[in-house]
């Protein structure tokens, strides 16, 4: 039975971006277990007494029910480099604990910190996150992501990034990117020089 979750973010003691994980979590409900009427996810998850200082990384797990919900210490993952993996067949839909293909595929970044993920031609998402990249005059990300993540949908909606096709052969015409999600918002996400990107 595959299981499925949500990261969010606690950020002294309140939850981050649940607009989008609700949206998340239903679409993931209706679509891959075909429920309907959904629970709210800011009456679900109940921070505990204690956990309301400083930075913390909550996971719900659930299928049809929740199944738990956990809370640790957020520590960044440092990316100074990716590996350009092309995986025609690769699906990703919803954001299920089966990771073992991307598994796969990121155990081939060989050196490298991360991986860029090519889908038929175009550029999806890195393994830990959804990726904008610098143009000179505005962020874009793909139109093409394996999971929507949602701080990519909370920028979308800003217009603080746009969405548009970004093939690898369009690379070239970037300076440099930033690895977003749950846990990395734009503000604090470091760039990344399109150079560190190994072909």
């Amino acid at each position: 039975m595959s299981l499925y979750f949500e990261t969010i973010q606690v950020l002294e003691g309140k939850l981050q971006n649940l607009e989008f994980h609700q949206e998340r979590f239903e679409r993931t409900r209706s679509e891959a277990l075909g429920l309907r009427g959904h629970p709210l996810l800011g009456e679900v998850i109940q921070v505990p007494d204690g956990l309301d200082r400083g930075v913390l990384k909550c996971r719900l797990i659930y299928h049809k029910e929740v199944v738990r919900i956990e809370y640790e210490p957020y520590r960044a993952h440092q990316v100074r480099s990716l590996k350009l993996i092309h995986a025609d067949s690769l699906a990703y839909g919803f954001k299920s604990t089966d990771r073992g293909e991307l598994e796969v595929l990121f155990n081939q970044r060989g050196t490298c910190d991360d991986i860029l993920v090519v889908k038929n031609a175009c550029i999806t998402d890195s393994y830990y996150a959804n990726v904008i990249f610098w143009n000179g005059e505005a962020w874009e990300t793909p139109d093409t992501p394996l999971l929507p993540g949602t701080m990519r949908a909370s920028l979308l909606k800003k217009r603080v990034i746009r969405e548009c096709r970004i093939t690898a052969e369009d690379l070239a015409g970037y300076h440099k990117l930033k690895l977003i999600n749950a846990m990395n918002n734009f503000k604090d996400s470091p760039e990344i020089v399109m150079e560190s990107i190994s072909w």
